[in-house]
């Protein structure tokens, strides 16, 4: 059975699920998860976890993500990305300056609260967002907060057809919507506003230059070459590390608790440079949640 994690480059007009359901046929594996959500329309690193390593998938997907993109002042939409329909426009004066952007988009950084949109997949009363938003309906949204950890304009401004746009980067919590911090940095510069284009970027430690499309990974499997195939210890993501001895180890593969001087409430152990469990903090001392070895 085939175990790692897979950097793929997710392409416009397929969902997360798409990508798991191709790379089973493609890989004759079963056990296949993804890392981390993409909407259809945006492209970038996906996470996916075969084999052993998809018991690694809740912590892949707590991991912060970096996105690039551009974002358009000057209309909105109803789904708040380039796909909707305009719901508003205003125009924007040739005297706004880029330091004038800069300044309110650092006034995102930190923790913030979001209202998720409602082309979204969140669930309000047994039913997703967007299947109230596709039925002319609308309802209450939860408040969520997120953190973003940096939000930074990275090319000039180009002013055209009374709108101007400019291209970002986004380091960021799981559970955020850069959609939504799109639509809210030009309510705070008084402006309609939207998210015309997204790239996931990095996420679980993966950057794009090093992700590979379905097609480049179907190729690699029928020359029997898995060298796409990165370790399990890829999966961790965020989650703290610590090195076990060997008498350690032994409780941990019997599922004992472990006493660790460590404050932290879910560790990575390991040994020998290999992932040998995930401890969750019980009173003190550390539980074996999920075993490798």
């Amino acid at each position: 059975m085939l175990s790692g994690i897979i950097n793929v480059k997710k392409e416009a007009g397929m969902t997360s699920h798409d990508v798991v359901f191709k790379l089973r046929k493609i890989l004759r594996e079963k056990k296949i998860g993804h890392g981390g959500t993409l909407d259809p329309d945006v492209t970038g690193v996906l996470p996916i976890a075969v084999g052993k390593a998809t018991r690694l998938i809740e912590y892949m997907q707590e991991e912060g993500k970096v996105y690039e993109g551009e974002i358009t002042l000057g209309f909105s939409t109803t789904t708040e990305d380039a796909s909707g329909e305009v719901v508003e426009r205003t125009a924007i004066p040739t005297t706004l300056t880029e330091e004038e952007i800069d300044q309110a988009m650092q006034g995102f950084v930190g923790t913030i609260t979001q209202i998720p949109p409602m082309y979204s997949a969140v669930k309000v009363n047994g039913r997703k967002l967007y299947e109230y938003a596709r039925a002319g309906e609308t309802v209450e949204r939860p408040e969520r907060q997120v953190d973003i950890y940096q939000f930074d304009r990275i090319s000039p401004l180009l002013f055209e057809n009374d709108c101007v746009r400019f291209s970002f980067r986004v380091r960021c919590s799981k559970g955020t919507y850069v959609r939504t911090l799109s639509v809210d940095l030009g309510t705070q510069l008084g402006f309609a506003s939207h998210m015309s284009h997204l790239v996931r970027t990095g996420s679980s430690g993966m950057v794009i230059a090093d992700a590979l499309t379905i097609e480049e990974i179907a190729h690699l499997v029928q020359m029997d070459d898995v060298t796409f195939l990165q370790p399990i210890e890829q999966g961790i993501g965020d989650v703290p590390k610590i090195l076990l001895t060997e008498e350690e180890v032994t409780d941990v593969k019997h599922g004992r608790f472990v006493v660790l001087d460590r404050s932290e409430n879910v560790l990575a152990a390991f040994f020998e440079g290999q992932l040998v469990a995930m401890l969750e903090k019980r009173e003190g001392s550390y539980k074996p949640r999920k075993v490798f070895i």
